[in-house]
């Protein structure tokens, strides 16, 4: 959730920080602070609000230092203030942390330092982890580093730095995520890849149980016992351009154009990887998917594919409900995990506890070296490049693509389809690529009929079999960025419930591609009709039936059934941006809401 950004080297430390903040923004913009060693004071400066507020505060002063920490904030302990922004000190001003996830054990902690005479200023976890390193410093930062961390429960990561030991920065990392990046006489720390891009692209992901301690010159891992860790240096494979805007008015209409090729590159990357899967394919008698968001309808997606194709019963389950249910799983149960980041903290602890029980667990991640990653027995790779929009799109898509594509390998394995049949299957998704970019076309319609509906407070998406999820995602994009109340339901399902919702007021939007549900669709569009409802229909382009009911019709270019997913949702995508945008609102950064969910 909240972003960490550490530098130490020979430039001037504030514009770093600010620079690499303003690229870890989606992760968090409550508030946002920094803290370096100036001479031999520690100095923080911090601002409710989004970066630039931080930025205008620090405007005209000419600080010099060399190294410094930085964070900016999605509120989990205290309401966004300037008392609750990072970093946080302990009470003499010697040690300054940053912070992201939650110590569950602070309660406990706080009481026991205040009797020993500490004072809090904040509502917050993080401002015990400084105390404690207080409490326990002796002239050696990371010895008490290393105390405190044995003391902490729950999910983590921080950076620390004193003026007492002002040649380095000491990182944490347990459950949430924290790269290092390795320059030339500097070094630099970050919650995500895109914060130190424009400086270096060779990396260390640290793993759970690690501490880094970060000089110019040098970086040394150690686990929470003390001891040395070897760590192999990973060469990110993109460059600074991809997390630009490249001209477009936000990052989110940028990604969505991205699509096709975030398609095209998941395909060659999947049929160029070593798909040798470390357990007997023939043996998984069961698949459950486990998701959050966005990632969870990809995977309703994959479910209808993975039954047609293979035959496997396939649950898909809300991961933040699967860890705390009592669902049998054993050696012969699949467990996808689906996290664009490879670092949501419920997708990653319940593939954890599934592969105690003996499962085996597959990630499917936009990030290589993610902690999923490294956690899960093998891993399908989406190759979408960084996505910054924090309302997921081309992700969205990409993770459609390699579902699909190991849907096709299932049932290469199992004896269900030659080799020829798998190489048809990867041929007709390369053929939607080019559907996608149609689709895409669809952009100026969708920005007309946004103007017509920004008005409406509610809205309904409809949508049966493999749409029904399209419907769902339809809605949550709408809800996430114009803050307008959107469902998504099953179409059928309609009758027995929202269906009193329906008049004049409420817009409809209905996913009728012709597929094997086409007639059940055109029904629910009647029973709409006959209550006054405002439908939009999306369907194949020229369908005259469609033309003919509603209001709105939008004509996406026809694809196989199995496709209709991949271009249905565009025109919901763009809708949703568009309505946005013309709201006046911040598309990328809506309130409330961060890109990576790394606190349970």
């Amino acid at each position: 959730m909240c972003g960490i950004v550490g530098y130490i080297g020979n430039d001037y430390a504030v514009p770093i920080l600010l620079s690499a903040l303003e690229r870890l923004e989606y992760r968090g913009y409550d508030s946002a602070g920094i803290a370096i060693i100036e001479g031999d004071k520690l100095v923080v400066e911090k601002k409710v609000g989004k970066i630039r507020e931080l930025i205008r505060a620090l405007w005209g002063k000419q600080y010099k230092s060399n190294i410094g920490i930085g964070h900016t904030r999605w509120a989990t302990h205290g309401a966004p203030s300037e008392v609750n922004a990072h970093p946080h000190t302990d009470e003499r001003g010697l040690f300054a942390v940053v912070h992201n996830g939650i110590v569950e054990n602070y309660l406990e902690l706080r009481k026991e330092l205040e009797e020993k005479g500490h004072h809090f200023r904040s509502e917050t976890d993080t401002e015990v982890i400084a105390h404690l390193i207080a409490e326990y410093y002796n002239g050696n930062l990371f010895d008490a580093v290393l105390k405190t961390v044995n003391r902490l429960k729950g999910a983590f990561a921080f950076a620390v730095i004193t003026p007492l030991e002002k040649d380095k920065i000491i990182g944490v990392k347990k459950g949430s995520p924290l790269v290092v990046g390795l320059g030339k006489g500097e070094n630099f720390l970050a919650s995500d890849i895109p914060a130190i891009l424009p400086y270096t692209r060779n990396t260390i992901s640290l793993d759970d149980g690690e501490i880094a301690v970060l000089k110019r010159d040098s970086v040394e891992v150690y686990n929470f016992e003390g001891v040395p860790v070897s760590k192999e240096v990973f060469v990110v494979p993109w460059d600074i351009l991809s997390a630009e805007k490249g001209g477009f008015k936000h990052f989110m209409l940028k990604e969505i154009f991205e699509q096709p090729k975030a398609i095209a590159d998941t395909i060659g990357g999947f049929l160029s990887q070593d798909l040798t899967l470390p357990f007997e394919i023939n043996r998984i008698n069961r698949v459950i998917t486990i998701a959050c968001g966005t990632s969870y309808h990809a995977g309703l997606i994959g479910k209808y594919w993975l039954e047609k194709y293979t035959g496997i019963p396939n649950e898909v389950i809300y991961a933040s409900e699967f860890r705390y249910a009592d669902i049998p799983v054993d050696e012969n149960t699949l467990i996808l995990a689906i996290s664009q980041s490879g670092e949501t903290a419920d997708t990653r602890f319940a593939a954890l506890s599934a592969k105690e029980k003996g499962a085996s667990v597959i990630g499917i991640v936009n990030v290589v070296g993610s902690s999923l990653d490294r956690e899960a027995d093998f891993t399908l790779y989406t190759h979408a490049g960084p996505e910054i929009g924090v309302a997921a799109t081309k992700t969205f898509t990409a993770q459609l693509a390699i579902l699909y594509l190991f849907v096709q390998l299932m049932a290469r394995r199992r004896g269900l389809i030659d080799r020829d049949g798998f190489y048809r299957a990867v041929e007709k998704l390369n053929e939607v690529t080019r559907k996608v970019e149609k689709a895409l076309e669809l952009n100026g319609e969708l920005e007309n009929l946004a103007s017509r509906y920004k008005k409406f407070k509610n809205f309904l998406y409809l949508g049966r079999w493999l749409n029904y999820p399209i419907a769902l995602e339809g809605a949550l994009k709408l809800k996430e960025i114009s803050y307008i109340h959107a469902e998504g339901y099953p179409a059928g399902e309609m009758k027995h419930g929202p269906i009193a919702l329906i008049d004049e007021n409420m817009p409809v939007v209905i996913l009728a591609p012709r597929d094997r549900v086409y007639e059940k669709i055109i029904a629910n569009i009647e029973e709409v009709l006959s209550r006054k409802g405002r439908i939009i229909t999306v369907g194949f382009e020229g369908d005259t039936v469609l033309k003919n009911k509603g209001e709105v019709f939008i004509g996406v270019p026809e694809v196989g059934e199995d496709f209709t997913p991949f271009v249905n949702v565009i025109p919901l995508q763009l809708l949703a941006y568009h309505i946005a945008d013309q709201l006046g609102l911040d598309v990328d950064q809506p309130r409330n809401l961060a890109k990576t969910v790394t606190v349970e």
